[in-house]
């Protein structure tokens, strides 16, 4: 559907983000209009880097929003905890969270809303399917949904950051670490990937380009050594994209895996994905009835890590 947009008297960084957040749409979208050329100002075809200026004209053509995930019951779907209004499910490694396109299938969300469908009108965009926040498409692990529109509300603004919201992981890096330690680098989205802002400089540099660094808080303690490696319990207490990823691959100790943070360093024999586990989630928040969920480690990890030599006492 071509239209014309004017930004708001608030747009600001990039043109791509004011767009997603204009229209009410996912960013995969209009990534996909501005690949296509399929995006316009002034006649000429539009950047996605290019700074959103308020009240700038733009031509664009782009998909409508998403409707909610199509169900389907043939779909496994492991439930670990659920209330009332509140639900989390075991997201396996290798499937998304939910569609980013109208039609698309194979999502946690699309096995979600075929056992609650009260889930498909759960969340402000209806392709989320209830879904209260994201991981990684190779991530494991706890992930939850919301039965009804006013939970998601109350819950969503808390997963960036608060005592209400309690995210753990399991991580194993390359490397040896000595003791448990703590990150608060800010990170900035740059396409398909986040870049760290670890001072004063590189943050302004960054905003200079039209991207916005944002406060992350990663705390990880060791649970184990072995030769070469070590494995971590991670508390997440903000909600970046591939936090965990780039502030550990930032300490110099990427995830085992992770070819995009880590490249050949993190590679490790008989590992097919990067070593990364949402083994806990709890959320106490206000007004709502507590959940909690733990999620085992999946066996092809669990078998990467008999394949270890343990660090000698």
């Amino acid at each position: 559907m071509r239209r014309t947009i004017e930004l708001s008297p608030g747009a600001a960084g990039r043109l791509d983000r004011a767009l997603a957040d204009q229209l009410g749409l996912g960013r995969a979208a209009v990534k996909r209009a501005f690949a296509l050329g399929e995006v316009r100002v002034r006649g000429r075809r539009a950047r996605a880097a290019d700074p959103a200026e308020p009240g700038l004209q733009v031509e664009i053509d782009v998909e409508g929003p998403a409707g909610p995930p199509v169900p389907q019951p043939d779909l496994a779907l492991t439930v670990l905890a659920e209330s009332p209004r509140l639900l989390v499910v075991d997201k396996p490694a290798g499937v998304a969270v939910h569609p980013l396109a109208p039609g698309e299938v194979g999502t946690l969300a699309n096995a979600v809303v075929a056992r609650y469908p009260e889930c498909a009108h759960s969340s402000p965009a209806p392709r989320e399917g209830g879904a209260l926040h994201r991981l990684d498409v190779e991530t494991s692990g706890c992930v939850a949904f919301a039965r009804d529109l006013e939970a998601w509300k109350l819950v969503h603004p808390r997963l960036s950051g608060g005592g209400e919201v309690e995210k753990r992981y399991r991580a194993l890096v390359a490397g040896r670490l000595a003791a448990g330690g703590v990150s608060s680098v800010p990170l900035a989205q740059r396409g398909g990937r986040v870049v760290a802002a670890p001072d004063a400089l590189a943050e302004d540099r960054l905003r200079g380009k039209g991207f916005r660094p944002r406060p992350a808080e990663t705390r990880w303690e060791v649970e184990r050594r072995y030769l070469g490696h070590t494995l971590l319990s991670v508390h997440l207490l903000t909600g970046v994209m591939h936090q965990i990823r780039a502030h550990l691959a930032l300490l110099g100790h990427p995830v085992a895996g992770d070819a995009l943070y880590g490249g050949a360093g993190a590679a490790l024999p008989g590992l097919s994905r990067h070593f990364l586990h949402a083994s806990r989630l709890a959320l106490r928040v206000p007004g709502l009835e507590g959940i909690e969920a733990t999620s085992p480690l999946p066996p092809e990890l669990a078998r990467v890590l008999d394949a270890l030599e343990p660090e000698p006492s």
